[in-house]
């Protein structure tokens, strides 16, 4: 099975050939961020993870605590459905579902997308585990995993993308969400993490089931 990791090493390159002088920007502007240790403040495995109680894709509300009533809880942050490597990442996880139910745990997806933003008719008849909306990412600043994000990508998302933040998670468009995974286990304590400011780099599937494995 092909690593995430070489997929989104795909995708970097291909953003890399496809607009050089924005990636040298991004590469920058990330690696000032890990310097500067943002996302060092997301939640320390032990903590105890906050409960939601949000919307899915089709307005349908969903509690952490009847998902953790079944078990275990794997909780990703994304940054939206407009965002190559969370889709990535989410088609790699879907495709380890079946493993991660296996284990007596659900898999949740979070982003600052409202419902009726986050996917598209098909994804939602397609969906196989709930996708989540976070409005104003208040959760992923209770995660500690909320990012202000920097001009260079918000004008380059409107600009080049034609992506306004602000419609489309109808709220603050210059919030979102670190992409990371957490584990929290049925007593509601985070046993894992990952966190990385650098959105290009995700937490591989095989990681997050060898992690459900110890608590099985």
């Amino acid at each position: 099975m092909t690593s995430l990791r070489s997929q989104t090493d795909a995708q970097m390159d291909k953003t890399r050939q496809g607009n050089p002088e924005f990636a040298q920007k991004v590469d920058k502007l990330l690696a000032d961020a890990v310097a500067f240790k943002q996302g060092d403040s997301a939640l320390a495995v032990g903590s105890k993870a906050p409960s939601f109680d949000l919307p899915d894709a089709n307005g349908k509300q969903v509690k952490s605590s009847d998902l953790l009533a079944n078990g275990a809880l794997v909780v990703t942050f994304y940054r939206g459905s407009w965002c190559p490597y969370c889709n990535l990442q989410l088609r790699a996880l879907s495709q380890r579902l079946a493993e991660i139910h296996g284990l007596n745990a659900e898999l949740v997806a979070i982003s600052a997308q409202v419902p009726d933003e986050s996917l598209s008719i098909v994804e939602k008849q397609e969906l196989t585990f709930p996708v989540l909306s976070d409005q104003d990412a208040k959760l992923a600043e209770a995660f500690g995993v909320a990012w202000q994000v920097p001009e260079v990508l918000t004008e380059h998302m409107k600009k080049d993308r034609g992506l306004d933040l602000e419609k489309i998670n109808n709220g603050n468009g210059s919030i979102l969400p670190i992409p990371a995974t957490f584990i929290i286990n049925q007593a509601g304590d985070i046993v894992w993490r990952f966190v990385d400011v650098d959105y290009r780099n995700r937490s591989e599937p095989e990681d997050v089931i060898e992690q459900l494995k110890t608590l099985s």
